[in-house]
Parts: structure tokens; C-alpha cells; sequence
């Protein structure tokens, strides 16, 4: 199933354009937009169901993992924190797991023990990466590495782009000063998701990749690694939507993930100086189209077309490796 907008949904939108900038047009090009918005919470479900949870101790070799406790003997914790993304909604079971996948892959790379847990909500957006790192310093002492997914549930709740990616950078800050390496998944594709209809997903597919710049912007300057999810291979989720999304059509399905784990592994085991293949890792996130968002930012109220999360993340595009 294909991304190509219908034709009429290019020509409301060719109009839309055209007449905002008389003023007359403002309702009608936000009602429009407000009843796509209405459309895609009845097509999308809301995240109900609990994720498959494999938290414990991984070792070289496979096998499943130990379940920890005080005593029990690790080389390296990872911890994962964010939004549905990072905790799998959408896998069956839990070795389908991103950051199941990570850590088995980082025991293999590395010959090490990895006791993985996660602190990631269904969910979460960014403003939740506070209370999320709050309970790490609860439960014990910090990660030698942590992984972050976070950004769609930013757009959807329309939390702005500058205060969504000062709170990621804060974050990445915090994790960064208690000894962790920190990588983080920035904000996902929105131009995949055919359950949002156009000229919706337009809008939703601007403001997330302009979130996803200010986000890798932020993770740099915090001394994080940023992992571009969006831009990357989304092609792979047009070609066979079948296979990378799950059945809601909105999240990753287990291949789905595999693919956003052979994207953050290599660049998590870099930054703990882990031999991880020498992959060639992408460069920033750059837009390829205009950024269009005068239209966006004068009508009045959009905010309020998705306020109400649908609480689901856009699928993550990640790039095969190997």
C-alpha cells in the first residue's frame, strides 16, 4: 500500500495554499484539516495493550535472559527510555523487542553481559523523559548506555518543536552527566502512515522532520549520538507496508523494529567503543522538500486537530545494515 496521495486530496491541498493567504479561507482550510484529524482517530486505535517485556540479563551465545536481581553479575546496562516505540507496542512476543534486540546484539559485539531495562511509556512524549529518568535514579545507579525513542506523540500533541527538543537535549544532558552514552531515535516519518489522510499527513510529515532536526540538534549539543530515523529508508515501508507495520497499520511490526535496531546498534556500540563492523552512519537529518509552514502557522488553532494523542508514535524508518 502506497503513500501516493489521491489526486483531489493534492488539489484541496493546491487550494488550500492558494486561498489562506486571503484570510476568507482560514475556517474552511482548518475544518478541513479538523475533520481529517476526527477521520484518523476513528482508523487509528489508541494503545490499550501492554507490551511484550523481556527485561533481565543477556549473554554472548543467546539464550534466554536472566531475570535480575541484586547479585546477579553484568558487564554493561542498558537502559531504554521513550515512547510505545521503545517499548515494542505492536511485537507479540518479546524477543521481537527493540531493546531486546539491542542488547542481544551488543552481548554478541561485545563478549559482554547486558542487563537491559526500560523506563519507556506508551504514550510518552517529551515531556515525560523527566519522570522517566527520575525513576532510573530511584531504582538504582545509573546506565552505562541508554537508547531513546521519542518525538511523534511531541507532534501529534502538538507540543512545539523548540520546547519538545530542549526537553530531549535536557535529557540527554542528564544521562550524559550521570556516565551514560546516550543514543536516541529521533522523530519518525509521518509521510508513511496512509490510516492519516492528506492533505493531513502533509502537515504532520512537516512538523515532524522539522522536530526531528531540532532534535538532532539538541542531542549533539547535550554530547548524544542522534539516530535519523526519518528520512532514511522510508521507501522500505512503501514497498512492503504489509510486512514492516503491525496490524494497527501505525506501528512497526516485529520486522519493523528489527530494522530501527540494526540502525541504533552500530552507532550505540561506537559510542561505547565497541567494535560494531565500521557501519557508515548518515549524516544529519536535511529536509528534501520546502519547508512549508507558513500556510501552517497561520491558521489559527491547529494545535488543537491532534491535542488529543492518540497515544500510538508513527512507525520508525530505519535503514537495513549488513
Amino acid at each position: 500500500m502506497g503513500i501516493r496521495a489521491p489526486r483531489r486530496s493534492t488539489v484541496a491541498l493546491a487550494a488550500a495554499a492558494t486561498l489562506a493567504s486571503t484570510g476568507s479561507a482560514y475556517v474552511g482550510v482548518r475544518n478541513l484539516l479538523s475533520g481529517q484529524a476526527d477521520q484518523a482517530r476513528r482508523v487509528i486505535p489508541k494503545s490499550w495493550d501492554v507490551p511484550p517485556r523481556a527485561d533481565g540479563v543477556y549473554s554472548p551465545g543467546g539464550g534466554p535472559p536472566e531475570r535480575w536481581h541484586r547479585g546477579i553479575p553484568f558487564d554493561l546496562h542498558l537502559m531504554v527510555f521513550g515512547d510505545s516505540t521503545a517499548t515494542g507496542y505492536g511485537c507479540t512476543y518479546a524477543d521481537e523487542v527493540p531493546g531486546v534486540l539491542i542488547a542481544r546484539g551488543l552481548a554478541e559485539k561485545s563478549g559482554k553481559r547486558v542487563w537491559l531495562s526500560t523506563k519507556a511509556i506508551v504514550g510518552a512524549t517529551s515531556k515525560g523523559l523527566s519522570g522517566q529518568i527520575d525513576a532510573m535514579f530511584v531504582a538504582g545507579p545509573p546506565p552505562h548506555a541508554a537508547v531513546v525513542m521519542i518525538g511523534a506523540n511531541d507532534v501529534t500533541a502538538m507540543n512545539g518543536i523548540p520546547q519538545s527538543a530542549r526537553r530531549l537535549g535536557d535529557a540527554v544532558h542528564r544521562l550524559r552527566a550521570s556516565g551514560a552514552v546516550v543514543v536516541v531515535g529521533t522523530c519518525p516519518d509521518f509521510g508513511v502512515i496512509t490510516a492519516i489522510p492528506q492533505p493531513l499527513r502533509w502537515v504532520a510529515r512537516n512538523l515532524g522532520r522539522r522536530l526531528a532536526r531540532s532534535q538532532a540538534s539538541a542531542v549533539r549539543a547535550a554530547g548524544g549520538v542522534p539516530v535519523p530515523f526519518s528520512d532514511l529508508l522510508t521507501p522500505e515501508f512503501q514497498k512492503a507496508p504489509d510486512v514492516l507495520f503491525s496490524p494497527d497499520m501505525f506501528h512497526p511490526s516485529a520486522a519493523g523494529y528489527a530494522l530501527a535496531a540494526t540502525q541504533l546498534l552500530p552507532a550505540l556500540c561506537n559510542a561505547l567503543g565497541e567494535r560494531a563492523g565500521d557501519p557508515a552512519m548518515e549524516p544529519a537529518l536535511e529536509s528534501r522538500s520546502d519547508d512549508a509552514t507558513t500556510l501552517l502557522a497561520r491558521i489559527g488553532g491547529i494545535g488543537k486537530l491532534w491535542r488529543r494523542t492518540t497515544g500510538v508514535p508513527a512507525p520508525i524508518v530505519a535503514p537495513v545494515t549488513g
